[in-house]
């Protein structure tokens, strides 16, 4: 039987700024590498808005007077579908024939890649992976951004804020809340955290720079990062 693992890819690591050309042939290749030493692996991509998704919310913020939540939302989803398509040309001869937008539409998962990008406003790329990995069965989703575990508090606002290995999804949620907002630094989407939760699913936070690190998390081998799960 395939062992899925859901990866969401954020947007901050693959488009910080400008696209970053040397990370993603780097996780490219690992994930090649990854794929390649059995055919029972199967990898989702779920690729986050990145800069694209920043500037240009930032924009129609600026320039309409009463900016709504949805259109923000909409905006961010563009970004995260070009995104997609980037992943889905790197790795198009491992990826099934579409990228997902929709993860309760039909999916064609016979390939070893399935990638996928923001479906509707309300919630971030985190809660496709969640739905993706549900459906697929998968036992944890792997969080890669530009922060290497998840703090007690903001680092950036709190000098004692401290990392942690392991959290419970109760102590998680009360640090994020329930509710989504376009554009909100959060290690991982409320409404996911939610849904997660509900459903008993692990989330591995870590830095998706440290390509290393990804391939110890991948290979359940000890790696850095926080991992949020049941009591």
């Amino acid at each position: 039987m395939a062992e899925v693992t859901v990866i969401s890819l954020g947007g901050s690591i693959i488009v910080p700024d400008s696209v970053d050309i040397p990370f993603l042939s780097a996780f490219c290749s690992a994930a090649a590498s990854y794929l390649d030493a059995s055919s029972d692996r199967k990898l989702v991509l779920v690729t986050g808005g990145g800069a694209p998704a920043r500037i240009y919310q930032e924009a129609y913020r600026k320039v309409r007077s009463n900016p709504s939540s949805s259109m923000q939302d909409m905006i961010g989803i563009a970004a995260t579908r070009l995104n997609a398509q980037l992943m889905y040309g790197l790795l198009e001869q491992y990826c099934s024939p579409n990228v997902v937008t929709d993860p309760t539409s039909d999916v064609d998962f016979s390939s070893q890649v399935l990638i996928a990008a923001g479906w509707k406003p309300g919630f971030s790329t985190d809660t496709v992976a969640v739905y993706l990995a549900e459906r697929f069965k998968a036992e944890r989703v792997i969080n890669l951004s530009n922060i290497e575990k998840v703090y007690t508090a903001d680092p950036k606002k709190d000098p004692d804020a401290v990392p942690l290995d392991h959290m419970s999804w109760g102590d998680f949620r009360a640090m994020v809340g329930d509710d989504w907002v376009p554009g909100k630094h959060v290690p991982f989407d409320p409404v996911a955290a939610k849904r997660a939760s509900e459903i008993g699913l692990e989330i591995i936070c870590s830095l998706g720079r440290d390509i290393d690190n990804t391939l110890n998390i991948l290979h359940r081998r000890e790696f850095t990062g926080t991992s949020i799960g049941p009591e």
